[in-house]
C-alpha cells in the first residue's frame, strides 16, 4: 500500500451506506465515534443492507428492499445508483412499518419523523442521497454524535488504525454481535430476533436506544 497516500481520517472507521441499517452498524457507530467516514465511491454490491432492511413482523424476520433503477451493477459507483419508483414500495414499506410496530411502545413518539420518508411526494432521485437523509434522522434519534465524512475517492483497504467496515455487516452472514434482548412485539412467537434494522430497536426502546447501543 502506498504510505503516501492521504486518508480524510487517520483513526477510526469506514463506513458503507446502509438503508434502516442494523443495530450492529449503530453499536459500531457509537464505538468509532466521533471518527466516521462513510463511503460513496465504491461499486454497488448487490444483496446488502445498502438497500435493504430487517423487520419483526407477525410471521417472522420480512425484509424491505428498496428497488433500484436497472443498470444499477457492480460497475456503479453507490452514490450513482437510482432509486427506481415503477412501483409504489414507499407505500409497501410504510404498511409493513406501520404493521409490524404500531403495538411497539414508541413507534407513534416517531410516526411524524419516518412518515415523511414515505409519502410518495419524497421522490429522492438517488438511494445514496436517501439513505443519508434517514442516517442523519436516526443519528439524532439515537442521541449519537458522529463526524460524519465521506469518501471522495475509493481505496481497496485502509491502514491500522483504521477500521475498514464495508463487508463486515452482511444480511448473508451470522453477526457476531453479542447482542443482549430487549422486548420486541412479537418475540412471543419467534422469539428474539438479533441485529435487526434500528427502528425495531428505536421502535420498542425509545429514548432508551443509546443506552442499550
Amino acid at each position: 500500500m502506498n504510505t503516501n497516500i492521504k486518508y480524510m481520517i487517520e483513526k477510526g472507521a469506514v463506513f458503507p451506506m446502509f438503508y434502516l441499517p442494523p443495530v450492529e452498524y449503530f453499536v459500531k457507530l457509537n464505538t468509532y465515534k466521533p471518527d466516521i467516514l462513510i463511503e460513496r465511491e465504491e461499486h454497488f454490491p448487490k444483496q446488502t443492507y445498502r438497500n435493504r432492511a430487517n423487520i419483526y413482523s407477525p410471521d417472522g424476520m420480512l425484509t424491505l428492499t428498496v428497488p433500484v433503477i436497472k443498470g444499477s451493477k457492480n460497475h456503479t459507483r453507490i452514490k450513482d445508483v437510482k432509486i427506481s419508483y415503477d412501483f409504489e414500495w414507499q407505500r409497501l414499506h410504510w404498511q409493513g412499518l406501520c404493521a409490524c410496530y404500531r403495538r411497539s411502545a414508541y413507534f407513534e413518539y416517531y410516526e411524524d419523523d419516518f412518515a415523511a420518508f414515505y409519502e410518495k411526494q419524497k421522490q429522492v432521485p438517488f438511494l445514496f442521497d436517501y439513505s443519508e437523509e434517514l442516517l442523519q434522522l436516526l443519528l439524532k434519534l439515537t442521541k449519537i454524535k458522529a463526524d460524519i465524512k465521506y469518501t471522495d475517492e475509493y481505496h481497496s483497504e485502509y491502514p491500522l488504525p483504521i477500521d475498514d467496515l464495508r463487508a463486515a455487516i452482511h444480511p448473508k452472514r451470522e453477526t457476531e454481535l453479542e447482542q443482549k434482548p430487549y422486548f420486541q412485539v412479537f418475540e412471543d412467537r419467534k422469539g428474539f430476533l438479533k441485529n435487526l434494522s434500528i427502528v425495531d430497536l428505536l421502535f420498542n426502546q425509545g429514548p432508551q436506544s443509546i443506552n442499550y447501543l
